[in-house]
Formats: C-alpha cells, sequence, structure tokens
C-alpha cells in the first residue's frame, strides 16, 4: 500500500494522532477510536494491523496487553515526498504569521493598560 492510501483512512489517522502523545496499549485505542467511530474494536484492531504491517506503527507484547507506537520512519518519507510542494504553503504561512504578529502589536498600541508592553 502507499502511504498515503494507509494515511488516507480518517481511522488510521485518528491512531496515529493518539499514537503521537506516546505508547499506548490496543485496548486504550480501541476503547477511545471505537467511541469516536462506531467500529468495533475488531475493526481497530484491523486498522491497527494496516498500520504495523506498513510500518507506522511498531507493536511490544507487555504481559497479555499489546503496546502500540508510531514509527516515524514512513512520515518521514511523506515528509520528504512533501518537500518539493512546500513553496506552496510556506509563503503564504509566513504571510500570515506576519499579519499576526501585527494584529498583536496593533492590539498592544492601542490598549491604554499596557503602556506599549506585552502582557504577561
Amino acid at each position: 500500500m502507499h502511504a498515503f492510501d494507509i494515511l488516507g483512512d480518517p481511522v488510521r489517522r485518528r491512531i496515529l494522532e493518539l499514537l503521537a502523545s506516546g505508547e499506548r496499549s490496543a485496548g486504550e485505542l480501541a476503547a477511545v477510536v471505537g467511541s469516536e467511530f462506531g467500529i468495533s474494536q475488531p475493526a481497530v484492531s484491523q486498522h491497527l494491523k494496516v498500520l504495523r504491517d506498513n510500518g507506522f506503527a511498531t507493536v511490544r507484547a507487555e504481559g497479555t496487553r499489546r503496546l502500540y507506537a508510531v514509527d516515524a520512519e514512513p512520515l518521514r518519507q511523506v515528509d520528504e515526498w512533501l518537500d518539493p510542494y512546500r513553496r506552496f504553503w510556506t509563503q503564504r504561512l509566513d504571510a500570515l504569521a506576519t499579519e499576526l504578529a501585527r494584529g498583536r502589536r496593533e492590539r498592544r498600541d492601542a490598549d491604554p493598560t499596557t503602556n506599549g508592553k506585552e502582557h504577561p
């Protein structure tokens, strides 16, 4: 499967989001994802298998529990693939950052309680 086929599924993206904060048990993932998407534990297990088989997640046994974690290598490959396209949004994000800073500065300068200083 191609990386975007894996990441194109919202359930698998959500699992990766959960794993991004650290290792989680299969049961915990099934409970969260199952409740959010209305799918069964076996369905979540199938998504975990796809992630594992395609290198996006690792699993290790701890007693009877299976603990999953993100494997960042396929995500690095996706990031490298995206690199030539960054020019389409980087300039716009830089412009947005400039406008946000300008708006903060204008609000700060207009607020008589700050005396021109940033709020903590």
